[in-house]
């Protein structure tokens, strides 16, 4: 395994990430040294643990596989019940000149959240991921001196959303404090969903080697990372509650679970595809109007292409060569502006050898959050309904949390990055 000027350089951009965080910090004096050294040595151990130990590629392999099974899985359902359009082959009334064309985004990645939603609130009610998830929590709580529902909630965050994850400490919401409520907004942001997860890799398997070990692992190691910048901005000036967490999200049965699974899915694949509709709209309605400028360098002017001038930097600090720098700037912009899914259509389509490996690895992670515009006005929706008596407390966190949730997912990509790129099996 070689070590690189591109690793070494990706350093330098986690301290730049924390020196921004301090910046506008609301304490400065209460800069967290451990909390900092906990935070960064606990990502660089679970990525790691997930890659380097013995058996751990088998392990992550066996994801892979997983994904793919569910994946097979759903389109036979959704075959069956929109035949061709839902990618049958067999049914197809047309010969088939081209293979990507058969992948239609409505009928082959929003059912698959349906499915997830539903097996994850099975998986919940089964205990099975409720046991992982305190898993999760114990190891925040021991590492990184969180409280009981805090570390609950956190840990919730990496399997769920930033909506359903605050319904496990429902009871003990109007005893967090103000600090807690920042953390719990910021790892919100920095995270993503079981559904989403496994549609993200979806999109980038046909590109992306064990994409879907990548995209779990991302969504694991950023929540220490916002852990950290949210301490950081906003430290904790009191004990919190230390309490135990209670059992707020509860199914009756096997098949209330399914069911209210199911529900859950069909408001997120809604959601999802009205923002897409929309977002995707804006951008077209962007681009035509930049484009009465004219050709500039040869090229029409874009909204990513500006994405690319702006975040081009970006994109160079945590670990992407110059030359691929622009290329990863718009798809930064992209996740920050518009959504993470258009940033991840995005480089699923950037052509295998229009990107190397390991820049399209570090991207992954570093769009693996729900830290975008839209999505602060989600989260705000959702906590202030489960919150009504903290609405304006909630509304003046909320667009603080989006920074440092974005921030959180490029400092998760700079940690893999500051890693040899051999332990990844990348080149």
């Amino acid at each position: 395994m070689t070590y690189s000027l591109d690793n070494a350089r990706s350093l330098g951009g986690i301290l730049l990430i924390l020196a921004l965080c301090w910046l506008l910090s609301e304490n400065r004096k209460r800069f967290p040294f451990l909390l900092t050294l906990g935070a960064l040595g606990l990502q660089a151990g679970l990525v790691l643990a997930l890659f380097a130990l013995p058996n751990s590629q088998a392990a992550l392999n066996a994801v892979s596989s997983v994904v793919d099974g569910l994946a097979s899985a759903t389109d036979k359902g959704t075959a069956f019940v929109f035949g061709y359009l839902g990618g049958a082959r067999e049914s197809q009334p047309f010969p088939i000149e081209r293979e990507g064309n058969l992948f239609i985004f409505g009928f082959r990645v929003l059912p698959l959240i349906l499915v997830i939603s539903a097996l994850s609130a099975l998986l919940w009610h089964w205990k099975i991921l409720k046991w992982i998830t305190q898993g999760f929590g114990i190891l925040f709580q021991r590492t990184m001196g969180l409280t009981g529902p805090s570390a609950l909630a956190v840990a919730a965050n990496i399997f769920m959303g930033m909506v359903e994850s605050p319904i496990v400490i429902r009871a003990y919401l109007d005893r967090l404090t103000r600090s807690e409520l920042f953390l719990m907004m910021v790892v919100g942001l920095a995270t993503v969903a079981g559904s989403t997860m496994v549609a993200y890799a979806v999109i980038l398997g046909p590109t992306l080697p064990n994409a879907a070990g990548h995209v779990l692992v991302a969504s694991i190691i950023s929540a220490p990372a916002g852990i950290l910048l949210a301490r950081i901005m906003i430290p904790e000036d009191s004990a919190g509650a230390h309490l135990e967490p209670g059992d707020e999200l509860k199914y009756q049965s096997s098949m209330d679970a399914i069911t209210r699974g199911v529900q859950d899915g069909v408001m997120v694949a809604v959601n999802v595809a009205a923002m897409l509709m929309v977002f995707v709209s804006f951008v077209w309605i962007v681009n035509n109007m930049l484009a009465i400028a004219g050709p500039i360098d040869g090229e029409l002017l874009t909204l990513q292409r500006i994405f690319g001038y702006v975040f081009a930097p970006v994109a160079y600090l945590i670990g992407l060569p110059w030359a691929e720098s622009q290329q990863g700037g718009a798809i930064l912009g992209s996740k920050l502006f518009l959504t993470e899914f258009i940033a991840y259509i995005e480089l699923g389509a950037i052509p295998a050898d229009a990107l190397s490996e390991r820049s399209r690895m570090i991207l992954t992670y570093a769009i693996c959050g729900f830290a975008n515009v839209a999505s602060v006005g989600i989260m705000t929706g959702g906590m202030t309904v489960l919150m009504p008596q903290r609405r304006n407390e909630i509304f003046a966190l909320a667009w603080k949390s989006l920074l440092p949730g974005f921030l959180a997912t490029l400092m998760a990509a700079a940690v893999v990055a500051a890693l040899p790129a051999g332990l990844f099996g990348s080149s």
